[in-house]
């Protein structure tokens, strides 16, 4: 179904604008050993066995965005813009946070101006096969076991591309070894009693009988999402929702719901007199989006929420699934992963029986964890985009897919339960770390700087920010050249002091990268000399014969 004029344009950006903020903020004890193995902290008495929910990680697929041109249903710029008829810019962007794409073989130009480092602004569609097959890749190598896809009121404009984009979770999935389970939003859905059933009678129930369809209890995984919440988009009676549970569970399904996190009290952000519906699931995970913005709201959640949560899910014969969250990129929340493993951390020490990750590819609300630009080189000039080196800490664009996949070993008890974040920033495992962003710290304790190109590099930096951040660059023949907002180091042939000026990479911006015995890295140059931070107390030079401390840097420390 195209766009064919402004009007649908218009409705289409309406309808946008109610999925995209449907899931928006609505108002120790003794130890034992949960179904992943940890030792936790609350004894579930009857919960289900481990399975493809239970005991595992689940992200949030939303799988919706799409470009003009990428042969999609909905041929525009689905969520990427406010105005999907015309290309996402500066002026006209539907999201917080700006993707990494460059694993992506087919992309998209877009209207905003180029990158930073000169490369065109594009972006993806996840109507492409390959851009689907790409996420459930990078949940396979990170671990991560299971994706819920979103599906809205399937009976609007956007039925077909989700019908499509359904087909192609199916495919990825049973490609790369992963789950996946239908996930209703029925956010706005009017006719929903009715329709879900039909959707799912005619539509989603062929899709159970895949290898990579999630099973729990020997039953196929449907999760609602939306029941009870106490505001006009969620207006149905408990009778109502009650009703839809049952008829699935009749079914034959494993049912989760999504509601509100105030669901055990019945008020806030939940409707009063809904606790029979809430007991009617197989699974509770309550949401969490717009109430943890730092370590003291996590903290706050894991007191009052999920510990008598999990007890009184554990009472009731219900599983229990918190939802973990990166944080809002946007506004500084994430402190580079610190929050995500503190919620991680919090979950797993509950004795929960899985967890569900808000949300992989959320980029319009800024709490995606699939890969994001890495600094200000990989996001377009004059945007305003935050990246993932936001707070100084130089991050690789999968950090947190990497984060995922070590809180999942944690749920499962294949490394111990730990307050302290056992993922690095950036993997640094002893070889060069190429095409990611590193800080260099030199034995004064001081940062390296490129000093933005306007005069000798120097080592005397106490905080890491842009200037203060390198891409380590393949430069070919085993060497390496650093690059900062766009341009190269250069050893200057040791004729001078270094500089960060040169905008293509000659001899004089290759570098050995040498991993010192003490975890240190040296570079030295093509001229057979080692860089020096001259311990700060003059420019940067590359004339050094010999590797000592003043040309020896700590790696992201």
């Amino acid at each position: 179904m195209k766009k064919t004029n402004l009007l649908f344009s218009f409705l289409i950006a309406v309808t946008s604008l109610m999925i995209s903020c449907s899931k928006k903020t609505l108002t120790d004890t003794t130890a034992t050993t949960p179904p992943g193995g940890t030792k936790n902290a609350l004894t579930p008495l009857a919960n289900s066995p481990v399975g493809d929910v239970v005991g595992k990680v689940t992200v949030g697929y939303q799988g919706w965005f799409a470009a003009t041109g990428d042969g999609s249903p909905i041929n525009a710029w689905w969520h990427w813009s406010q105005n999907w008829a015309q290309p996402p810019s500066t002026s006209n962007s539907g999201i917080k946070s700006w993707p990494d794409v460059r694993d992506y073989t087919t992309t998209f130009p877009t209207a905003f101006a180029n990158l930073n480092n000169g490369q065109q602004a594009k972006l993806f569609s996840s109507f492409t096969d390959q851009s689907v097959n790409t996420h459930f890749l990078w949940m396979q190598q990170n671990g991560i076991d299971a994706a819920a896809l979103q599906r809205f009121n399937p009976t609007g404009g956007e039925g077909p591309v989700r019908d499509a984009i359904t087909a192609k979770v199916r495919t990825a999935a049973e490609t790369h070894g992963r789950k996946f389970y239908i996930m209703y939003d029925v956010s706005g859905w009017t006719n929903m009693q009715s329709e879900i059933k039909t959707d799912w009678t005619n539509k989603m129930q062929a899709y159970t009988a895949s290898s990579a369809y999630a099973k729990q209890n020997g039953k196929p995984v449907v999760c609602i999402w939306g029941f009870g919440f106490s505001d006009n988009n969620h207006p149905w009676s408990a009778a109502v929702c009650l009703d839809v549970v049952n008829w699935f569970k009749s079914q034959g399904c494993y049912v989760i719901g999504g509601v509100p996190r105030e669901w055990r009290t019945g008020v806030g952000g939940s409707r009063a007199g809904y606790l029979s519906v809430y007991h009617a699931f197989n699974m509770l995970s309550p949401w969490l989006i717009g109430a943890v913005g730092n370590i003291s709201d996590a903290d706050n959640i894991y007191n009052n929420f999920m510990v008598p949560d999990q007890a009184d899910c554990t009472n009731n014969n219900v599983d229990y699934q918190p939802c973990v969250l990166p944080g809002d990129l946007s506004i500084h929340q994430r402190l580079h992963g610190d929050l995500m493993w503190h919620m991680f951390y919090n979950a797993v020490k509950t004795g929960c029986q899985g967890i569900y990750i808000s949300m992989f590819d959320e980029y319009n609300e800024g709490n995606q964890i699939a890969k994001t630009a890495e600094n200000a080189s990989w996001v377009p000039a004059g945007a305003g985009f935050i990246t993932l080196d936001e707070d100084g800490v130089a991050c690789s664009a999968d950090y947190y897919l990497r984060l995922t996949g070590d809180g999942d070993r944690m749920l499962k008890g294949q490394i111990a339960l730990t307050a302290n974040r056992p993922t690095q920033p950036v993997v640094n495992g002893g070889g060069i770390p190429i095409g990611q962003t590193v800080t260099l710290k030199g034995s004064n304790g001081k940062y390296v700087s490129s000093e933005n190109a306007t005069q000798a590099m120097t080592c005397n930096r106490a905080v890491a920010q842009s200037w203060e951040q390198f891409l380590v660059v393949d430069a070919g023949g085993g060497k390496v050249s650093l690059q900062n907002l766009s341009k190269y180091v250069s050893s200057e042939n040791g004729a001078q002091a270094i500089t960060c000026n040169r905008t293509a990479i000659g001899p004089w911006e290759q570098f050995d990268w040498i991993n010192n015995p003490d975890g240190t890295v040296s570079f030295r140059g093509n001229n057979g000399g080692f860089v020096s931070s001259e311990n700060g107390t003059q420019a940067m030079t590359c004339t050094r014969t010999t590797a000592g401390a003043t040309e020896s840097f700590g790696i992201n420390k």
